[in-house]
């Protein structure tokens, strides 16, 4: 086995799938052969004049006696894999128009429900659902678990979106993972992914690595996040700035009101002691009385308007709160969840002697080890 530096000429794909072509510097050439199965798994097409380094075994060729290099990996020199991989897939994406902004959707920005498709066990879903709990504790939550790196990966990703699709019963999705190296990132580099998120129906938050990493996944996506923590504080609003809004624009309201009150009192006033209205002063005094019954029609009319968006106000409040699953556990609730995968029980059959378990409470939480299971 060697491996051999030099630039690529006489390129030849041939019909057969297998692919030729000699490898020359300024004082020698070989002449090599790249077959079919191992092209297969080449991320890039060759062409003339590019600098590449290969690895390969010496063989000779029997029919003219000529040595030749057979070819099992080949890669740009100075140029990793990966890097190639990226800038050839991205420039066919782009000229395909995968990347158009007048095609990507606006994310809803109020969604009932989430899909999240990503690894089950990795800190990226921990911290998804955290947020989203905190900032909107009403919202649904469906994760899709797959793979995120490794061999067959992209394909779990891809066949995730698609079976959201199916089963459309969700506003918006995240898919993506924490940070890594480029090859750990590589499954949202792929094609599959990149046709998957183009083709959705739902619209797609991208939402891998760190904020440095950009992957094809990103580009194609209807919205990028630069972490997966960014994707579920960017995916629902914070209830407390909603009902903070909704009491400013309340008092606004209440203000503006009691000032158009206000102005027609003192205009109504200064009409009153006009030179013009001093005579007719029965004119004066009738209209002076109507206003008056008018006034306090309207004003019992804004008060009642006010209290009854203030009981709005109060029983939107309550239903938050009765949604929160804080309000639960502080009726003496609690909610038991396995360790490390931090699933909640819902059944004994789902337990077995030793598990670990996390018993959440109104305050605190507790840790224990499972001695004795009694089923119903």
């Amino acid at each position: 086995m060697v491996w051999v530096e030099g630039e690529i000429s006489n390129y030849l794909f041939h019909s057969s799938g297998h692919r030729y072509f000699s490898l020359k510097d300024e004082n020698a050439q070989i002449k090599c052969t790249l077959w079919r199965y191992q092209g297969e798994y080449l991320r890039f097409e060759p062409e003339d004049g590019m600098k590449v380094t290969v690895q390969g075994n010496i063989t000779v060729y029997e029919r003219n006696g000529q040595y030749q290099l057979d070819v099992f990996d080949l890669i740009p020199a100075g140029v990793g894999k990966l890097e190639i991989a990226f800038r050839k897939l991205n420039e066919k994406l782009y000229q395909e128009g995968l990347f158009d902004e007048a095609r990507k959707k606006s994310i809803p920005m109020y969604p009932e429900a989430i899909g999240v498709v990503t690894s089950p066990t990795g800190a990226a879903i921990r911290d998804i659902i955290r947020i989203i709990h905190n900032r909107f504790p009403s919202v649904k939550i469906v994760v899709r678990p797959v793979r995120v790196q490794g061999k067959g990966a992209a394909e779990e990703i891809a066949q995730a979106i698609k079976d959201f699709n199916v089963y459309k019963k969700i506003d918006v999705m995240i898919v993506g993972r924490g940070g890594g190296s480029l090859e750990d990132l590589w499954a949202f580099n792929e094609e599959a992914v990149a046709r998957a998120i183009y083709e959705s129906e739902i619209p797609v938050i991208s939402a891998v690595g760190h904020e440095i990493d950009i992957t094809i996944s990103d580009f194609v996506a209807d919205l990028r996040a630069p972490t997966p923590s960014a994707a579920a504080q960017m995916v629902v609003p914070d209830r407390k700035v909603i009902l903070e809004q909704m009491e400013t624009q309340i008092r606004k309201l209440n203000s503006y009101m009691m000032g158009v009150i206000e102005y027609s009192r003192q205009r109504l006033k200064a009409i009153k002691e006009s030179y013009g209205m001093r005579r007719p002063l029965d004119i004066i005094t009738q209209r002076s009385q109507k206003m008056d019954e008018i006034y306090g029609q309207l004003l019992d009319g804004v008060k009642n308007y006010f209290e009854i968006k203030s009981n709005a106000v109060s029983l939107f409040k309550e239903k938050l709160e009765v949604l929160s699953p804080t309000s639960v556990l502080k009726r003496g609730y609690s909610i038991t969840r396995k360790l490390p995968e931090l699933t909640v029980i819902k059944d004994v059959d789902n337990l077995k002697t030793d598990d670990r378990i996390e018993v959440r409470l109104s305050k605190g939480r507790i840790e224990s080890k499972v001695e004795r299971i009694d089923p119903a």
